[in-house]
């Protein structure tokens, strides 16, 4: 702001000084026109008066008017017209005059300091009819105070000017600048809150009435309020993230514990067995023990293959969070989703399996494998959450540039309440199904990760009696050119 009012105080005054010049020159141009003039209305009068005096006298002239003359009778006079008329100037006031003139540079129109007289600009002229000079000059006062008014002026209006737009660029810049404090105490408050732990939700925003995204500073409050926006939709994410971890935390350590539990105790009886036959050495205690150690150890190979699957599928999230784990090569949709539907059908004959394909392969560049355990994942979801006598039907089709595979099922469909976390990682909607099938609860969880590692989308609709998922994968397009 400072700068801004020095630089228009510069302007003012070169604006100032600039025009006091012009007008200066203006001036000293009139007040020459003035001399000739006053020249012109004395030189008939020259020629019939005797002195100076008598010539000023005889007519009217302005204040100040000066008049030196050579006359043959009289030698050189010399009058100024003053307040009361004419008056003659005396000798050392006429000799005062001549050393002056004679000081100047030219004898034309001459700006001198006159003795006793002040500042005049001369003119020197002829007598009509002789070869006699005379000198007629005004005084420079009018032009000087003139200037000295402007000057004046200037000075007043430019300092009045000055504090006005001072003024006024405060108070815009108050105004303007309300926006950038009320960021600015937004900010602040957000700053003041804990964020490190807990549920952290950041309710404070820059006020609507402030963002405006047609100004700058209004676009800084509109930043902002994204920001925050955005900021608290993380901070929510990382919260729910958190107890989902934490969920999932106590789950796989359940998963882990009964598992652990019964090869605890399945080895602690087949070593109390193992004691007990070497204490007694009889057949019968001794085949008693060797059939006892024997469930013992296919318990506690059962138990060990469900921990086995349990971390194999959590290394398998892990790696393919790293991008890891896709051997990629060209993949036939269709047949994969026959291969698949075959492989179901044992695994639940009290279901009705069908299965829709084209006629062309429907083709795309993936994982193999990986695409084939994302199909036999819902396979088993839909076996698993729908009664005896469900029908679950598979269908493949290329949509444009994408390969589509429907999974549908007839069953009582997904709980509203659970759809939307239903392929969260950590998340776990029914607890008790995975004790009665054996499953870690993270089949969904690997399909979508193993569906978003080949670019693609997993997704489900479901009412009762209607229950679909579908995947759509990046496919090759069908005609190469």
């Amino acid at each position: 702001m400072t700068a801004v009012i020095g630089m228009v105080a510069f302007i003012l005054v070169m604006i100032g000084i600039s025009t006091s010049a012009i007008l200066s020159g203006v001036l000293y141009v009139n007040l020459g026109a003035q001399v000739d003039e006053a020249a012109a209305s004395i030189q008939p009068r020259a020629a019939f008066q005797s002195s100076a005096e008598e010539v000023l006298a005889s007519g009217f002239f302005d204040p100040g008017t000066l008049l030196v003359m050579n006359s043959r009778g009289t030698g050189i006079t010399g009058a100024v017209v003053g307040d009361e008329g004419a008056r003659a100037l005396s000798t050392d006031d006429l000799s005062r005059i001549a050393d002056s003139l004679q000081a100047a540079a030219d004898s034309n129109a001459q700006t001198v300091e006159l003795p006793n007289l002040g500042e005049y600009l001369v003119r020197t002229f002829q007598s009509p009819g002789s070869d006699s000079l005379f000198l007629v000059g005004l005084p420079l006062s009018s032009v000087t105070s003139t200037i000295g008014a402007i000057l004046t002026t200037v000075a007043l209006v430019t300092t009045g000017g000055l504090l006005l737009l001072g003024a006024i660029i405060a108070i815009v810049i108050r105004l303007g600048l309300r926006p950038l404090r009320s960021v600015a105490e937004t900010a602040t408050r957000v700053a003041s809150l804990r964020m490190d732990q807990g549920d952290v939700s950041i309710t404070e925003r820059v006020p609507a009435d402030q963002v405006d995204d047609h100004t700058e500073i209004g676009q800084v409050g509109l930043a902002l309020n994204t920001l925050l926006d955005r900021v608290d939709a993380s901070l929510s994410a990382r919260q729910r993230n958190e107890e989902l971890m934490r969920r999932f935390v106590a789950d796989a350590s359940h998963e882990l514990r009964t598992p652990l539990a019964s090869i605890r105790g399945f080895s602690e009886l087949s070593l109390r067995a193992m004691r007990q036959a070497q204490d007694d050495e009889s057949r019968q205690r001794t085949a008693l023990a060797v059939e006892t150690t024997e469930q013992s150890l296919e318990r506690i190979q059962a138990q060990s293959l469900r921990m086995t699957t349990l971390v194999e599928d959590l290394l398998l999230l892990a790696r393919l969070d790293e991008g890891q784990e896709l051997v990629y090569g060209s993949v036939d949709l269709t047949q994969l989703a026959v291969e698949a539907v075959g492989d179901a059908r044992p695994a639940g004959p009290d279901h009705s399996w069908s299965i829709e394909v084209p006629d062309e392969p429907v083709e795309l560049a993936g994982d193999a494998s990986r695409l084939h355990q994302v199909i036999a994942n819902l396979l088993a979801n839909a076996r698993t959450h729908t009664p005896a006598g469900s029908t679950v039907t598979v269908s493949v089709a290329h949509e444009g540039t994408e390969a589509v595979l429907r999974v549908h099922d007839d069953g009582p469909g997904i709980d509203p309440s659970v759809a939307s976390q239903l392929f969260e990682r950590f998340a776990r909607a029914d607890r008790s199904r995975d004790r009665k099938t054996g499953g870690t609860g993270l089949g969904l969880s690997i399909a979508r990760a193993i569906v978003d590692a080949h670019n693609g989308t997993i997704t489900v609709r479901s009412a009762p009696g209607d229950t679909t998922f579908e995947v759509r994968l990046p496919a090759k397009p069908t005609d190469p050119a």
